[in-house]
């Protein structure tokens, strides 16, 4: 497969993308809400993710941060900050997309870790529509 750096560039940073996203979360529901049960679901799921990006075994040979094109980008979304539920969703979103380019890229390499990806995915989403109302109730 002539593209396979390619693919575990990917894979790398969708890794890093969303393990960066359940940390904020994390950060979130622990200490603002102060959920316990909630804190460890999150770093169970981050955990998941990073060991399964272990398994994947992807050689960090392929980074390239600094010829990265995306990596200098800062939307008006990402200014607009006007709350801690607004951190939460867009940590949330960003966590599941990542989950999705994961599943989808890591099918090239393996898939029974493609469907893990997939239902941590799915785990993701109740996570946010869990905790989202949480935190609405609480602003």
């Amino acid at each position: 497969m002539k593209y396979l750096g390619k693919v575990y560039r990917i894979l790398d940073a969708n890794i890093n993308r969303s393990s960066e996203g359940l940390r904020v979360m994390e950060e979130v529901v622990r200490f603002v809400l102060d959920k316990d049960r909630e804190t460890a679901k999150i770093k169970r799921l981050r955990s998941a993710v990073r060991k399964m990006g272990k398994e994947l075994k992807i050689p960090l040979m392929f980074r390239n941060v600094y010829k990265d094109v995306g990596k200098d980008s800062f939307t008006k979304s990402e200014a607009k900050r006007i709350s801690l539920a607004d951190i939460f969703s867009a940590s949330a979103k960003r966590t599941q997309e990542a989950l999705r380019v994961l599943e989808e890229f890591s099918k090239l390499i393996n898939s029974a870790i493609a469907q893990r990806f997939k239902k941590l995915r799915f785990d993701a989403y109740n996570l946010e529509q869990e905790l989202q109302n949480l935190l609405n109730c609480f602003e």
